[in-house]
């Protein structure tokens, strides 16, 4: 009797080549997933790097007066690897700056305005990393870690009232007796991604117009002081603007005096032009007071003026970086001489406020890029309150 045998088959070669080619094709694609995770991490770490080394420029510009001469003397380091090359273009005015940076064979450049950008960065030509697609009439701000902010779009003028949409335009004259309640949502349906400047935005702005020698009387940093707009009274009344970002002065009927430091436009480090973020109307921001917290000087009992290098003045109540000494020491030994503005507030008031920034046709030394009121609250309107919009 024949005994029974089990056949044992086994692969052939034509299924054994095909395994390995699945095999291989399988490996290949986890190894392209795996070096375009790794790369985008490295791209990632870079633009950081660049962010960082593109804020402590600024940071030495604005306490020097101008950007430093030379890689060492800007002090910028990094952890992670990265190499940078420093270039001053000393011919332009202001001067302005090229920074590459280099990691694991990536690398980029940076220019002035504060984003990263592929390609030469002579001229600060390139395509941009992230391009921000300002909407119609903003402009773009460079970021600063100060105030945790990256680069951002802010409306160029302050907001007009076009059919019930927040526009920014220099015809017409700013959109008034909104409650800050209101801006919050009117800012928000203005654009995509639109929303009520912050308070972390607008200290952006003010410390960066600050470090701009051509938004001072003198033409040096610290030295005069920094055009307030319209803010003494003449004509009192709104104005409307100018296309024209040379024609400052559009509007004004008293340029001499107290209204020499009337010029409307202030101009930012990377060429952008703002109009009236001092003078003409207040601006809310998004931030409150509230009503358990004290700012001022601890003996006053009503609203007054204080300036912001009173050594009594008392601001636990306010952000950290809210404060004029946020930005750097020189700043927090200004006063309304500069022309920064000044606090308006009463320390024993207990009531909920909103901050209101910049200042208004009358509001003469109190006006300034850091100037701030904290008499209203979210739901308050004024014929001397607008706002601005920023995404």
């Amino acid at each position: 009797m024949m005994g029974k045998y089990t056949v044992r088959r086994g692969f052939t070669i034509v299924e054994l080549l095909v395994v390995i080619v699945v095999i291989g094709i399988l490996a290949s694609l986890s190894l392209v997933a795996y070096n375009g995770i790794t790369s985008r991490a490295r791209i990632t770490v870079l633009q950081s790097d660049l962010r960082n080394a593109a804020s402590q420029l600024e940071v030495a510009a604005y306490e020097t007066g101008s950007y430093p001469a030379d890689f060492t003397s800007a002090g910028i380091r990094s952890n992670s690897g990265t190499e940078f090359q420093y270039t001053l273009n000393n011919a332009a005015s202001p001067r302005n700056y090229c920074l590459t940076a280099t990691a694991s064979e990536i690398t980029y450049h940076i220019a002035t305005d504060g984003k990263p950008i592929i390609g030469p960065c002579n001229g600060h030509t390139g395509t941009q990393i992230a391009d921000l697609n300002c909407p119609t009439g903003y402009i773009t701000v460079p970021g600063n870690s100060l105030f945790g902010t990256e680069a951002f779009c802010v409306m160029k003028y302050e907001a007009r009232d076009v059919s019930g949409v927040a526009t920014s335009q220099p015809s017409n004259t700013p959109w008034v007796e909104i409650s800050q309640t209101n801006a919050v949502s009117t800012a928000a349906a203005a654009c995509s991604g639109c929303h009520l400047m912050t308070e972390n935005e607008w200290m952006t702005i003010a410390a960066n117009v600050l470090s701009v020698s051509s938004n001072w009387s003198s033409g040096t940093v610290g030295t005069g002081y920094i055009y307030q707009g319209h803010i003494s009274a003449n004509p009192y009344s709104l104005s409307s603007a100018s296309a024209n970002d040379n024609d400052g002065l559009i509007g004004m009927t008293d340029i001499g005096g107290a209204g020499s430091n009337a010029r409307r436009t202030l101009t930012l480090t990377n060429g952008e032009v703002i109009w009236d973020l001092s003078g003409n109307v207040h601006e809310w921001t998004t931030s409150t007071v509230a009503s358990s917290q004290h700012v001022g000087l601890p003996d006053e009992l009503v609203l007054a003026h204080k300036q912001w290098n009173n050594p009594s003045l008392v601001l636990s109540g306010l952000p950290s970086f809210s404060r004029p000494s946020v930005i750097s020491e020189m700043v927090a030994g200004y006063s309304s001489a500069q022309g920064i503005g000044q606090l308006y507030s009463n320390y024993s008031d207990t009531n909920l406020r909103s901050f209101m920034r910049g200042g208004s046709y009358g509001s003469a030394d109190g006006a300034g890029v850091l100037g701030l009121v904290l008499t209203d609250t979210p739901s308050s309107t004024s014929t001397s309150v607008g706002f601005r919009v920023a995404r």
